[in-house]
């Protein structure tokens, strides 16, 4: 037995012992390169580098897929009703008026033949054609219809490249909007702001309960998307129809498309957060705003988007949520299944991906097993 105990630090710790000098040794060499990476990979500045860098990538991104669909929409594929082609576009005015078109165009006007005006008109419903060019016997006139509602940026090139070619060839040209826009939307795009406001909110939502509810189980989580898909939802349609006077909505309608569109969008991010972790906000951000938004068709109409972006569209959730719901503010009655399949199938998708995976979705709670005794 020693004579006395060791007098203890003030902090209460024992001093090194014969292990001291060899620690303070250690404390005093230079890392090496290796355990230099080590440590600043366990830090905070790594994912905070790597943030800086896609954040940049990102921002040029956005302004250049917006860019590239919106600054300058070009005529690619304009689907125009002919009434009585065979007959009244055979003469040399009319055929030369037709002709005019097609080359203003550059070659992307395809003419559909019908014998009558209201057949045309039928389809103009069902959103197969954009417009009715109807070219009096002997090519003395030609009437053009178009539909405002179907596209105005599409019905805004026909309406002024159709008077142009008619005073080249000599033929006067009256054109009517035969189905316009809403007053309160003179330029068409209440519709893509409030599906852009859904996708949005939708994906943002799913964020906001990753970080604030963790807690939640996997029932849960679906849950409470779906619940705050139909409030947020109910409170866009309240606020473009009854508060600001926008738009006339199909109030049910609209609401259930927008809340079906915010569910969709925040499964798709749960989707992404199960998969890849703290990185979801990548490829959700990818999917939903460089990709979808620009190529939704709202802003732009579909025939003048780029054909690539024109076809994508339609099959993410942005642009089917545009597509349905300008059917259902514009063209009622005459509303398309497909849109509702493509928002469907997204959110069923998403949500049997991140059900399957559910344990590897960062949260959920605990279960503590009942003590025995109990």
């Amino acid at each position: 037995m020693p004579d006395h105990e060791p007098e203890p630090h003030q902090d209460g710790a024992q001093p090194h012992q014969d292990g001291g000098a060899h620690q303070h040794g250690a404390h005093g060499r230079v890392p090496t390169r290796s355990e230099r990476w080590d440590a600043f990979k366990q830090s905070p500045f790594l994912p905070a580098i790597v943030l800086v860098f896609i954040l940049a990538a990102a921002a040029g991104l956005f302004a250049g897929s917006y860019t590239f669909s919106m600054a300058k929409p070009t005529p690619h594929h304009i689907p125009t009703a002919v009434v009585d082609a065979k007959d009244k576009g055979d003469s040399a005015r009319g055929k030369a008026f037709l002709d005019g078109m097609e080359k203003a165009l550059n070659a992307s006007l395809e003419v559909r033949r019908y014998d009558t005006r209201e057949a045309a008109r039928v389809d103009v419903e069902e959103q197969k054609v954009f417009a009715i060019l109807d070219v009096a016997r002997g090519g003395d006139k030609v009437t053009l219809d178009v539909s405002g509602a179907s596209g105005a940026s599409v019905a805004q090139v026909l309406a002024e490249t159709a008077p142009k070619v008619g005073e080249k060839v000599g033929v006067p040209v009256t054109v009517k909007d035969v189905k316009p826009l809403q007053e309160g939307d003179p330029r068409g795009l209440a519709i893509f702001y409030i599906s852009l406001a859904a996708v949005i909110i939708g994906f943002v939502g799913a964020i906001q309960l990753s970080v604030h509810a963790r807690g939640l189980n996997p029932a849960e989580r679906i849950g409470f998307t779906a619940l705050y898909a139909l409030l947020g939802a109910f409170v866009i349609a309240a606020v473009v129809d009854w508060w600001l006077g926008a738009l006339d909505l199909p109030f049910v309608e609209s609401w259930l498309i927008l809340a079906l569109t915010m569910c969709a969008s925040g499964m798709v991010f749960t989707m992404f957060n199960t998969l890849f972790g703290r990185w979801a906000m990548l490829p959700t951000w990818g999917l939903m705003v460089l990709l979808g938004n620009p190529s939704s068709g709202g802003a732009v109409s579909w025939p003048l988007l780029p054909s690539v972006l024109g076809h994508i569209g339609q099959w993410l959730p942005p642009g089917a949520s545009v597509n349905a719901q300008h059917t259902a503010v514009y063209f009622g009655g005459h509303q398309h299944a497909f849109p509702f399949l493509v928002l469907g199938a997204w959110a069923l998708v998403s949500s049997t991906v991140f059900w399957v995976w559910r344990h590897r979705h960062p949260g959920g709670r605990v279960s503590v097993p009942a003590h025995a005794g109990k």
